[in-house]
C-alpha cells in the first residue's frame, strides 16, 4: 500500500467537502421546488464568486446560498455565512442581473443551512432575506 502525501490528504478532504456541499445543494433545490420555487440556475459563477441556487416564484428571484455541514463541531452551517462571504454573494448578483435579461423586478438572497446529523433526516433551516 502506498502511503497518501500531505497534498493528496488535503485534496481528498476538499473531494469530500465538496461532495457534501453539491449534496447539500441538490436537497435545497428540492425542498425549494417543494415550496414552489423553479430552479433558474445552479452554481452560477462569475469573478466575484459562485451563487449556489437562483430560484424564481410568483416573478421574485431568490439569489440562495447552500451551507451544508455533517457536523457541528464548527458551529451551525449559517454561521459561516460572515460579511465578506454577503459581499461576495451581492457582487455576483449584480453580476448576474447585469448578464440576465430578466422580467423579475424583484430579487432577495436567502440562505439555506443543512445539518446533516448521522441516521437522522437533514434539518433544514431557511434564512430569508440576508441582502
Amino acid at each position: 500500500m502506498v502511503a497518501k502525501t500531505e497534498a493528496s490528504k488535503v485534496v481528498d478532504m476538499r473531494d469530500g467537502r465538496q461532495q457534501v456541499g453539491r449534496r447539500g445543494e441538490a436537497y435545497a433545490a428540492a425542498f425549494l421546488r417543494v415550496k414552489g420555487f423553479r430552479v433558474v440556475a445552479q452554481n452560477w459563477r462569475c469573478r466575484f464568486g459562485e451563487i449556489d441556487l437562483i430560484v424564481e416564484r410568483d416573478d421574485v428571484l431568490r439569489f440562495v446560498e447552500v451551507k451544508t455541514r455533517l457536523t457541528d463541531t464548527y458551529g451551525h452551517p449559517e454561521e459561516s455565512i460572515t460579511p465578506t462571504k454577503l459581499e461576495h454573494l451581492r457582487r455576483s448578483i449584480e453580476c448576474w442581473l447585469r448578464a440576465h435579461a430578466s422580467s423579475s423586478k424583484q430579487y432577495q438572497a436567502d440562505v439555506i443551512a443543512i445539518f446533516v446529523k448521522e441516521g437522522s433526516k437533514p434539518e433544514v433551516h431557511w434564512v430569508e432575506g440576508v441582502l
